[in-house]
């Protein structure tokens, strides 16, 4: 204790010149420590059930051997701390009085600061000490009580033998669910050495633990807190406790109170939505920090006037159509710090920018048509939103899900998947999976994916197929989403045609890497166009582009525009594959010529798609733009050919065109699909699929007049809660080798799946007049289907396997068609 004298205000800073840095770093740790103790003992003594009050100590969760442990560490350390600094400060100040000696300079004086200090830190050992030995008093009391109290519950805590619950005592049985994880990964998806030869960063799945039963819990229950936050504490009572009250595989304790059990709160009444024209509050829902985030906020304020009057137009298509405003969860897996957020540090450097158009198109037309909106880009966002147990994800949510529908990506998927426990399965119907390429059925069945070779990282959810929904219409399997270019009134549609220069091209591409190898191509264009380029760099030209190209940089989206307005052409070199930017030049008044690729690119020969859950081929850089634009606005033409290129070129040359954009590409357009969705759209309450061979007691079915495809009868009942209406069903017989895709696109129509079960019996063969010497019910995403030779019909057992993509010369496939809207191939004309 230092005393009042002249010489006080010395003393103190004598004291503080004493701390040497290796002093504070070793009292640092120490305090470290004392945190790190208070934090461990905190968690355990603070673990209650949701019903406890948060000052109610539940001693029977510290019974434990991890408590006493970590005191009697924490102790050992101290006390080596308090020793090996009693040395130091010895050597120190021998040293120092020996430096001090010929001037006298307070050596001496330092030593009670230093015999101060080692007081403290032995003092604090001695406390944590006895802190240690008192706990573990506590601690001894405390299971000896709970000892007694389970002995005399031991008959009512067994797990009971119920036919209801047959998982109960047993759960661990059959495989466990698997694991995403982010890593390099060989060709198989196996993981390996990053020095590896192939090796590439990517998901690669890792077998999972098992799904909870009293055998697991007793192994396992300590790794996740969460556990313990729901009042686990090691005895079989806590372990079926948890199993009935917070999970679903065991009944209820007949001892328990079940009146205290939470029950689920009472759904809140439902609002009807309106339409917003005001976009400025999702602006701030969007957040900000991050360049992907900035380039949304800017597409959606540039766009802000087209949503209003979009918004409007539909508004008055409906009429008086009441509309149920959904809370909806909006989280974008592939931004979040724990996907890698790959895309934010790429977009200034001309990255690839379709997922970030399609997301901030998605949450504009989710916002404008007034619905309830949460946005998460983190993952520490994204539990908080769900109400994730503390812990590491093996626990169910703490609450009912508060949102009717979740829009995430696969990045999103697996992040919820893994923080929601056994919820994620109850609540997986409400998800929509924003998918560029489309997964198909096959993908889709994690027993069918894994069995014949169609497993890869990013399929297999067993989700209805519907829940994914794609940039483009690729596969009628799953919902078209899609995104908005910008539309164009009539006034700058006629300042577009007077101002096009007639020989001026921009090539599609802004990474320097997709112009290596196109010289000679861009040399023959040069013979009768002005070339322009918008290639990203940074200090000096890039050397892929030859020097008669005139680059632009990487220019902001307004003058992106412009120089899109100005060309006559639009150019493509193979890559990329589907995005926005053909359209936007397409609505410019831009002529698009693309590659025309032979043999067509697939996951069984180009790297893009491998490990990709579709087996679509894609026979040119922009499949929509093919076949549901065409001439003359889109062209595609063999690159290997030079002739043909080059005789293309003169004939675009010559070909006026005028601003197009096909009606679903529109703000108008998104609006009416979305809104069609999340209105018709049910995958939690839908009925399930009659049994295969199952006969109505009436036929819905007649077979038309020109006997080639069977019809809804006009006096059949229609089917309750069907989406699409049944009535628009057409049914064809397609061609061996022939998949229903292209079966139904043959006949102007398009292959509805939500059909397929109306299809899948024997009447259906029956009244096609299909000779079938026999019938078998079966898994294979290509029933039902007739066989040849043989004979045979088959159905479908499996109704997430009903797949409109899929062919084989064996099987010759019942294939159900649609009609559709003009400019909206999602949606029958009846369907709004």
């Amino acid at each position: 204790m230092i005393t009042v004298n002249p010489d006080g205000k010395i003393m103190v800073r004598r004291c503080l010149v004493t701390l040497r840095p290796f002093r504070l770093f070793v009292l640092g740790i120490g305090l470290f420590s004392l945190c790190f103790l208070m934090t461990s003992l905190g968690g355990q003594l603070s673990a209650r059930r949701p019903g406890d009050s948060p000052f109610t100590i539940r001693t029977e969760v510290m019974g434990g051997p991890e408590s006493r442990g970590v005191l009697r560490k924490m102790s050992d350390l101290l006390e080596l701390m308090a020793k090996r600094m009693d040395t130091l400060a010895r050597l120190e100040n021998s040293s120092e009085l020996h430096r001090a000696a010929g001037n006298g300079h307070f050596a001496v004086d330092r030593s009670p600061a230093g015999a101060g200090l080692m007081e403290r830190i032995q003092a604090i050992a001695q406390n944590v000490s006895d802190i240690a030995v008192k706990v573990d008093q506590i601690l001894r009391h405390s299971l000896l009580l709970h000892s007694k109290v389970s002995e005399g519950r031991r008959d009512q805590c067994e797990a009971p033998s119920d036919p209801k619950f047959p998982d109960c005592s047993g759960k661990v049985e059959g495989r466990p669910p698997d694991t995403l994880s982010w890593g390099p990964q060989g060709p198989q998806g196996h993981a390996c050495r990053v020095a590896q030869r192939g090796c590439l960063w990517g998901w690669r799945w890792l077998p999972g633990p098992g799904w909870p039963s009293p055998q697991w819990m007793r192994a396992r229950w300590t790794s996740d807190p969460c556990y313990a936050f729901f009042g686990v504490d090691g005895t079989e009572c806590s372990f079926l406790i948890y199993l009935s009250e917070v999970e679903w595989f065991c009944p209820p304790l007949p001892w328990r109170n079940q009146t205290a059990t939470q029950r689920a709160p009472k759904p809140l009444p439902k609002v009807q939505a309106v339409f917003r024209s005001n976009l400025s509050h999702l602006l701030e829902l969007m957040g900000s920090g991050k360049e992907s985030l900035i380039f949304m906020k800017k597409r959606t304020k540039r766009l802000t006037a087209q949503w209003a009057l979009a918004a409007q137009r539909l508004a008055q298509k409906l009429g008086g159509v009441r509309r149920d405003q959904k809370q909806i969860l909006v989280h974008i897996g592939f931004l979040t710090e724990e996907s890698g957020d790959v895309f934010s540090p790429r977009v200034l450097k001309g990255g690839p920018l379709g997922e970030m158009v399609q997301w901030a198109d998605i949450l504009a037309a989710l916002y404008v048509l007034g619905h309830g909106l949460r946005i998460t880009v983190s993952l520490k966002e994204l539990q908080s939103n769900l109400g994730v147990p503390p812990g590491r994800g093996s626990c169910p949510l703490t609450v009912p899900l508060p949102f009717d529908l979740v829009y995430t990506d696969y990045h999103g998927l697996q992040q919820m998947k893994q923080h929601m426990g056994l919820s994620f399965k109850k609540y997986r119907c409400r998800i929509r999976v924003i998918d560029t390429f489309g997964t198909e059925p096959a993908y889709n069945h994690e027993e069918y994916a894994t069995l014949h070779g169609y497993r890869t990282n990013w399929g297999y959810w067993n989700l209805n197929p519907k829940q994914f929904m794609t940039m483009f219409p690729h596969t009628p399997d799953n919902s078209f989403m899609g995104f908005v270019s910008e539309e164009l009134n009539e006034t700058e549609k006629q300042l577009i045609k007077g101002g096009k220069a007639s020989n001026m091209a921009v090539v599609y591409g802004k990474e320097a890497s997709i112009w290596k190898g196109k010289e000679k191509f861009l040399s023959i264009l040069n013979k009768y166009m002005e070339i322009h380029g918008t290639v990203y760099y940074e200090s000096q030209r890039p050397p892929e582009v030859p020097a008669f190209v005139k680059n632009h940089g990487l220019l902001p989206q307004p003058e992106f525009q412009q120089l899109l307005r100005k060309a006559k052409l639009f150019i493509g070199f193979g890559f990329p594959y589907e995005g926005p930017a053909p359209l936007e030049a397409i609505a410019n008044g831009c002529v698009f010529l693309q590659s025309r690729f032979s043999p067509p690119h697939s996951s069984l020969n180009h790297e893009f798609f491998r490990g990709k859950p579709t087996s679509r081929e894609v026979f040119s850089q922009h499949p929509y733009a093919e076949n549901f634009i065409g001439k003359p606005h889109v062209w595609t033409v063999d690159y290997n050919n030079s002739e043909e290129f080059e005789a293309a070129i003169k004939a675009i040359m010559r070909t006026q065109v005028d601003p197009y954009l096909p009606y679903e590409y529109t703000c108008e357009g998104m609006l009416e699909r979305i809104h069609a969705y999340i209105q018709h759209q049910d995958f939690c309450t839908a009925p399930g699929p009659a049994p295969p061979g199952a006969r109505a007691p009436q036929s819905p079915f007649i077979l038309a007049p020109n006997a080639t495809h069977l019809e809804w009868a006009r006096n059949a009942s229609l089917a309750a809660g069907a989406w699409p209406p049944a009535h628009s069903l057409r049914a064809w017989l397609a061609a061996a080798g022939r998949a229903c895709t292209d079966a139904c696109l043959d006949h102007g129509l398009i292959c509805e799946p939500s059909f397929f079960p109306f299809l899948n019996s024997q009447d259906a063969f029956r009244k096609l007049q299909v000779p079938c010497d026999s019938t078998e019910s079966g898994m294979n995403h290509l029933y039902p289907a007739f066989g040849q030779p043989g004979q045979e019909c088959f159905l479908q057992k499996e109704p997430l396997l009903f797949s409109c993509a899929g062919s084989s010369t064996k099987y010759r496939r019942l294939c159900p068609c649609r009609d559709f809207r003009k400019g909206q191939v999602a949606l029958c004309r009846a369907c709004l």
